[in-house]
C-alpha cells in the first residue's frame, strides 16, 4: 500500500510536526467548513442557483484554479514564486492518494527554490521553531474532515528559528514532494519545504 517512493515514515520531522498539530487540535475548526462542503453539493445539483452565502467563492476557485492555471515552470537558479493554487491537484475530499495523482507541472517543482505565502498552523511552541506546517489561509478550510492535502506544506528551517505568528507569511526555501503519513497509513502531507527564510 505504501509507494515504494516513501522515504520518510510518520515518526520523520519531529513526529511530522506532532502529527500535523494533533489534526488541529490547538484552534478547531469552525462548522463553516461543512456549510461550504453543502454548498458544494448544492452547487452540483442545481447549477443556475445562485447562492446568497459569502462562502460560494472557496469551491468555486478550488475546482477552477487547478485546471485553468498553468503551473508555473522551474526556473533553475531563479526563486519562482507560487500559491497554494499552483500546487493543486483533483482528488476527491478524504480519498486515499497516490503518487500518480500528481500532475507533472508539479512533480516538476520538486528541487526547485520557491516562494509562497500563507498562515502557521498554531502549535505549542511559539518560539524559536524549526518545524510547522503552513497552510493556505487562516484554518477555514485547511483542517478537518475533507480538507485537501495540497492545501499545506511541511516546513524544515535551515539556521535559526522563527517565532509563532497569526499574520501572514511568506516562506522561501526548496520544494520537494515527500510522503508523510500517521501510523494507521493515512496521508498527513505530502508536500516539504526545506526553508531559508520567512517573511
Amino acid at each position: 500500500m505504501r509507494p515504494a517512493n516513501t522515504t520518510h515514515g510518520p515518526t520523520s520531522s519531529n513526529q511530522t510536526v506532532q502529527q500535523i498539530a494533533k489534526q488541529a487540535d490547538t484552534k478547531p475548526v469552525e462548522q463553516p467548513q461543512s456549510t461550504e462542503a453543502s454548498l458544494s453539493q448544492e452547487k452540483t445539483e442545481a447549477v443556475d442557483t445562485q447562492p446568497t452565502s459569502t462562502e460560494k467563492s472557496p469551491p468555486s476557485s478550488t475546482e477552477g484554479s487547478s485546471r485553468n492555471r498553468p503551473i508555473p515552470k522551474p526556473q533553475p537558479g531563479k526563486t519562482l514564486d507560487l500559491t497554494f493554487d499552483d500546487i493543486k491537484f483533483d482528488i476527491e475530499p478524504d480519498a486515499p492518494f497516490k503518487r500518480e495523482m500528481l500532475p507533472q507541472g508539479i512533480e516538476d517543482l520538486s528541487g526547485q527554490k520557491i516562494s509562497i505565502g500563507g498562515y502557521m498552523l498554531p502549535s505549542f511552541q511559539q518560539r524559536d521553531i524549526k518545524q510547522f506546517v503552513l497552510v493556505r489561509d487562516n484554518m477555514e478550510c485547511c483542517f478537518g474532515p475533507g480538507a485537501a492535502l495540497y492545501d499545506c506544506i511541511l516546513v524544515e528551517m535551515e539556521g535559526r528559528g522563527i517565532d509563532f505568528t497569526v499574520r501572514p507569511v511568506v516562506v522561501e526555501g526548496v520544494f520537494t514532494i515527500k510522503e508523510y503519513k500517521d501510523d494507521s497509513g493515512k496521508h498527513l502531507a505530502i508536500y516539504h519545504m526545506q526553508g531559508t527564510g520567512v517573511r
